[in-house]
C-alpha cells in the first residue's frame, strides 16, 4: 500500500505541475498511435513534446503559461490540428474518415469560440459578396428574396466584442488582425509603419504565439510604396534591438522572408548581421542560422537518410555516388514543377553520360499522386510524405518548390540553380 501511495502522490505532485492540458480524443478506426504537439514562435513550430495513443486519446501536459497557436500532428497519417490555449485545459474530438480528418468538435469554451469567429469571418469575407449580388436579382417580397436578406444583415452585422478578461487571446487576436490586416481593401483604414513599429515593440508575449508576426512584418515592407528597403528595416532593428529576444525573431523573420521572395540581397545583408551578433543568441534564429549555413556555396550537404527510395538501392544521400548530383525538392502538386521536371527528364539521359545523378526529394503529402508521378522519373525519389512538415525542410532551408542544388563528388555545394534552365546551363545542355 504504501508503493502505490507514493507513486499516487508522485502523479498528483505532476499533474499539479502542469499548466493546462491538450486532450485529443479519435473514433477507435484510426490508426495512428504517435502524435506530437507544438507551440508557436513567429511563423516556427516548435516541438513540445510526443504522446502515444492510450484508448484512442492523447493527453499533453503543458507545464507553463501559454496563450497562442498551438498545433499536434500525426506523423503516420500526416493529419494536423490546429487550435488555440489560453492557458487553459484544451478538449477536441476529432472525426475521422478513411484515416482523415472531417470534422473537428471543440469541447472547450475558448476553441469553440474561436471557431464560431473564424467561420463567421470566412462567410463575411467569402460570402457575403456573392450574396449581395445575388439579391439583386430576387425581389425583397419573395421568400427567397427575404432570406437573402436575412442572411445579409446577419453577415453584415458587427460580432459582439470578445471580453478581453474572459478570452485574452482570442481578444488580442481579432482586435489586431483587424487593425493591421483585415482592412487591405480600404486605403483610409490602412495603418503606416511607426503604427506597426510601436505595435511590435510594445505587443506582449502572444505577438509571437499568436501567428499575426509574418504577415504584419510582410505589411510593414509593403507599407507605403515602400521604396527603401533597407532604412525600413534598419528603422524596426533600431527600435526593437536585435540584442532581445524579440529583435531576434523579428530578425530571423525578415530573413526568411528575404529568402521565400527570393530577395537575395537583403536576406544577405541581415544574415550577416546575425552571423555577427556578439551576444547570447536565442534558438530561434540559431536554428536560421544553422539552416542557412547547411546551404550556403561550399558547404557540405547535410546527409540524408532516405525513407521508402525509388530507383536505387542507396540507403542516403551520400550512398548516391557520381561525380555530381542534382538535388531536387519538389511536390506532385506543384504547378513549377510540373512545367519544369519535364525538362529535366529530356536530358536524364545526357546528364548520366556525363556521370551525374539526380536526385528527387518530394514534399508530398498523398502517396497515390507521388507514386504516380514518380513511375515517369527514373532518377532516385523518395519522400517522407508530410509535405511541408518534412525533416528536410528546415535543414536545407527549403522555402519553394522547386529548389535545385548541385554537389560534387564529395557532396559540396557548387550551384545553387534557380530554374531547371540554369540546371541545363551549368552542364551545358541546354
Amino acid at each position: 500500500m504504501k508503493k502505490i501511495y507514493t507513486l499516487s502522490a508522485v502523479l498528483a505532485a505532476f499533474m499539479m505541475q502542469a499548466q493546462f492540458t491538450v486532450t485529443i480524443q479519435t473514433p477507435a478506426d484510426f490508426k495512428d498511435q504517435d502524435a506530437i504537439l507544438y507551440t508557436l514562435n513567429g511563423s516556427r513550430d516548435i516541438i513540445v513534446t510526443q504522446e502515444k495513443s492510450k484508448n484512442n486519446t492523447w493527453t499533453f501536459k503543458y507545464p507553463s503559461n501559454y496563450m497562442g497557436m498551438m498545433k499536434v500532428y500525426f506523423p503516420g497519417t500526416n493529419n494536423t490540428v490546429n487550435f488555440i490555449s489560453e492557458n487553459k485545459n484544451v478538449n477536441l474530438k476529432l472525426d475521422i474518415q478513411n484515416n482523415k480528418i472531417k470534422e473537428i468538435a471543440y469541447l472547450d469554451e475558448a476553441n469553440e469560440l474561436m471557431s464560431k469567429q473564424q467561420e463567421g469571418s470566412q462567410k463575411k469575407e467569402l460570402i457575403l459578396p456573392a450574396l449581395t449580388q445575388i439579391k439583386e436579382y430576387y425581389k425583397d417580397n419573395t421568400d427567397f428574396g427575404k432570406a437573402l436578406r436575412t442572411e445579409i444583415d446577419r453577415l453584415s452585422g458587427k460580432s459582439a466584442p470578445i471580453d478581453a478578461a474572459s478570452h485574452p487571446f482570442i481578444s488580442y487576436y481579432n482586435t489586431n488582425y483587424s487593425k493591421f490586416l483585415g482592412n487591405s481593401a480600404d486605403p483610409s483604414k490602412k495603418v503606416d509603419q511607426d503604427e506597426i513599429i510601436n505595435f511590435i515593440d510594445k505587443s506582449n508575449d502572444m505577438l509571437e504565439s499568436s501567428s499575426l508576426l509574418r504577415p504584419l512584418l510582410v505589411a510593414y515592407l509593403n507599407s507605403g510604396g515602400n521604396t527603401n528597403v533597407t532604412a525600413s528595416v534598419d528603422k524596426l532593428l533600431d527600435r526593437l534591438k536585435v540584442e532581445t529576444p524579440r529583435g531576434q525573431t523579428v530578425l530571423s523573420e525578415l530573413i526568411d522572408i528575404f529568402d521565400a521572395y527570393q530577395m537575395d540581397e537583403f536576406k544577405n545583408k541581415y544574415l550577416s548581421l546575425a552571423k555577427n551578433l556578439k551576444c547570447t543568441i536565442t534558438d530561434r534564429l540559431a536554428s536560421t542560422l544553422k539552416s542557412n549555413a547547411n546551404v550556403e556555396m561550399g558547404a557540405a550537404f547535410p546527409n540524408y537518410k532516405f525513407q521508402s527510395p525509388a530507383n536505387t538501392t542507396a540507403k542516403s544521400l551520400y550512398d548516391v555516388k557520381a561525380d555530381k548530383k542534382v538535388i531536387v525538392f519538389w511536390s506532385s502538386t506543384c504547378s513549377h514543377c510540373e512545367s519544369e521536371l519535364p525538362k529535366l527528364l529530356d536530358k536524364y539521359n545526357d546528364l548520366k553520360a556525363k556521370n551525374v545523378q539526380i536526385v528527387g526529394l518530394s514534399l508530398d503529402v498523398d502517396k497515390n499522386s507521388y507514386t504516380k508521378k514518380i513511375a515517369a522519373f527514373p532518377w532516385v525519389n523518395d519522400s517522407e510524405l508530410r509535405g511541408w512538415n518534412s525533416s528536410y525542410v528546415d535543414t536545407y532551408n527549403v522555402h519553394a518548390t522547386p529548389t535545385y542544388f548541385i554537389l560534387d563528388a564529395n557532396n559540396k555545394i557548387i550551384n545553387k540553380p534557380e530554374h531547371v534552365g540554369d540546371v541545363l546551363d551549368y552542364f551545358k545542355l541546354k
